[in-house]
């Protein structure tokens, strides 16, 4: 089975009889059809990778692997663009609404099976995430032999990440500003906040352009945390246009009209095998 689309899991103790009992209580949104359709194909298996029945009893911290399936996944109109390639790395260009790897309800359309399928390279594997909202830049590593040496680019923040949004003004904040604050899980589990403690994010922000509706803001984060820059601009009064989840949560449907205006514009950094500087900039606009 594919690493990407596998998920690991220990059996927790509860009342179940067999495995399959585990599964449905344990993820509900799964019915136990689609359970025993995927045991049938040998898509639960054993830590030793041996395929598990449905009669399978459950046991008590039992490690299993499953195949991740999405029935009628919905599609994500938009392609993808390939701005670099080399012997070691992918750069590619994201577009708004399709996730880097796949997740929750989205399999086949994310920008990691997309490029898998286009160069066929199964084990391509992506250095770095961002939000399936945001546009623009993302890193792979298609050599295992190199690819710790880019990881810890981002690891230890030796890679400079340069984004742009569109926001409304903030004209009676000096700039260029610095906004640091805590980050932590919020609600829903898919949102962040900024809470009270000592700050573990940091976003360097200055301005483009001063438009008349909006304006064009220049984004460096220091730290990676999820939805940072998005936290950091709503906290300041300037929710990023299109943007469903900060500061409030907007219900309504997607809509592919509305793109989250968030551009992931550049990636600098020295090269960490033959020492010289990499710029990579997106083709895409805001």
């Amino acid at each position: 089975m594919d690493d990407e689309l596998t998920s690991r899991l220990q059996l927790p103790p509860g009342p179940w009889a067999t495995v399959l009992d585990a599964l449905c209580d344990r993820f509900p949104a799964v019915d136990r059809a689609q359970w025993l359709d995927r045991m049938q194909r040998g898509r639960v298996r054993d830590a030793r990778g041996e395929p598990l029945e449905a009669s399978t009893p459950h046991r008590v911290g039992m490690e299993l692997t499953y195949s991740r399936e999405v029935a009628d996944e919905a599609v994500v109109p938009f392609e993808e663009a390939i701005v670099h390639e080399d012997a070691h790395l992918v750069v590619a260009d994201k577009p708004h609404f399709l996730p880097v790897t796949p997740a929750g309800r989205y399999l086949e359309h994310t920008l990691l099976r997309r490029l898998q399928r286009r160069l066929g390279e199964p084990g391509l594997v992506p250095l770095h995430r961002i939000d399936r909202g945001t546009a623009g830049l993302v890193l792979f590593s298609r050599d295992p032999g190199s690819r710790a040496a880019y990881q810890a680019l981002f690891r230890e923040r030796r890679i400079d990440k340069h984004y742009e949004a569109l926001a409304p003004a903030l004209p009676a904040l000096a700039f260029p500003h610095v906004r640091r604050s805590r980050i932590e899980a919020g609600e829903p589990f898919f949102r962040m906040r900024e809470a009270e403690g000592a700050p573990n994010s940091e976003t360097r922000i200055d301005v483009i352009d001063r438009g008349d509706a909006t304006w064009r803001y220049a984004l460096q984060p220091v730290t990676g945390r999820k939805h940072q820059l998005r936290l950091h601009l709503a906290g300041l009064g300037a929710q990023i246009v299109g943007d469903p989840l900060y500061p409030v949560l907007d219900d309504a449907p997607e809509d592919f009209a509305r793109p989250l205006k968030l551009l992931a514009r550049r990636l600098v950094f020295r090269d960490p095998l033959s020492g010289e500087p990499r710029v990579f900039e997106t083709s895409l606009a805001l």
